[in-house]
């Protein structure tokens, strides 16, 4: 029952061994089989900068409607820290 495990780390000893064998057992396996994607190769990606995705999403040549986009997205990201 989930009522007999104990809150906080007095959990960690309810845990039997071989479950705690078992995510050791896939820890290493996530980690020695290694990432095989082209994601990882590193190299393709040595000249661009991070968030660079080839296009900027707040453009526009009117310096007006620029400050206008950028104030908007200041407001909406304050609003999502509320």
């Amino acid at each position: 029952k989930f009522a007999d495990i104990p809150n906080g780390l007095a959990a960690v000893s309810k845990v039997p061994a071989l479950g705690w064998a078992q995510m050791v057992a896939y820890a290493a396996y996530c980690e020695l089989s290694g990432p095989t994607t082209r994601a990882a190769n590193t190299s393709d990606y040595a000249d661009i900068r991070p968030g660079d995705y080839g296009f900027k999403v707040l453009t526009s040549s009117d310096p007006a409607e620029l400050t206008k986009k950028l104030n908007a997205e200041i407001a909406n990201g304050r609003l999502a820290m509320m």
